[in-house]
């Protein structure tokens, strides 16, 4: 038996913490030290951090603030953004984090996320992509926070990058983010039934059964989500939250 995991998604933007609808109008949420302990005490599995902003300013997260998370998170965390060299996940790593995630730069030079996986092992490497349909209804990969396109099918680059040695896939719809409908369950599923690593759905989490069918319906390894653990109620106010011990133990499956 095993407990999937379910991991709050936070994403940044000057240092704030921010949540989109469809990757635009970002709503400031509040500090993300905050955020931290407050997850401390509902025992969250893990949490991921994605500087949204880092690419298109030619930057990596900063590690100062990845140090500050560190010294008060009690759990496992991955951060995100901007990342582009080996140095720049030594120094993440050096300030706390487990994992560092890749994605626009895994697209644009695809054999850094080999050299990633060899220096730092398979299980601190996770690539996240960003999938939405073009103007032709296909599904494809986009990069630099889901302002370009880029030509890969995501089942495709998925297998690539497994391949290539990453130890966690994150999968996010950028149509279904923000908008608390349910996972995209047809993009997981395909792609958690075509490659051997763990698969991360993020990306339209609304209710808790959402996490549950994602992780029986979906195949997902883990389920991540934003709003969910954020939001409360129709207005959506702000309100730090995560799922009791008692709703997580229905999330155990047999191995």
């Amino acid at each position: 038996m095993y407990r999937p995991r379910v991991i709050p998604c936070l994403l940044l933007q000057n240092k704030g913490l921010v949540k989109s609808v469809q990757f635009r109008n970002h709503r400031y949420l509040g500090d993300p030290i905050n955020a931290v302990k407050l997850f401390n005490d509902l025992r969250a599995d893990e949490l991921i951090f994605l500087d949204i902003r880092a690419t298109a300013e030619n930057r990596t997260i900063d590690p100062e603030l990845v140090r500050q998370i560190g010294d008060e998170t009690n759990m496992p965390f991955t951060v995100g953004g901007g990342i582009r060299s080996l140095k720049a996940i030594e120094a993440l790593i050096k300030a706390g984090a487990e994992r560092v995630c890749l994605n626009s730069y895994a697209l644009e030079n695809p054999a850094f996320v080999q050299q990633a996986s060899d220096e730092f092992g398979a299980s601190t490497i996770v690539v996240c992509l960003d999938v939405k349909k073009n103007l032709f209804r296909k599904e494809l990969v986009y990069s630099h926070a889901g302002t370009k396109s880029t030509s890969r099918s995501p089942l495709e680059w998925a297998k690539q990058m497994a391949d290539l040695g990453v130890g966690e896939l994150v999968i996010q719809s950028i149509e279904h983010d923000g908008m608390m409908g349910g996972y995209h369950l047809e993009l997981v599923r395909k792609i958690a039934e075509a490659v051997p690593v763990p698969v991360v759905a993020l990306g339209g989490c609304g209710t808790f059964d959402d996490v549950q069918k994602v992780v029986s319906e979906g195949g997902a390894s883990a389920a991540s989500a934003g709003s969910l653990f954020v939001f409360h109620g129709p207005r959506r106010a702000v309100l730090i939250n995560f799922p009791t011990q008692t709703d997580l133990r229905k999330l155990y499956l047999t191995s």
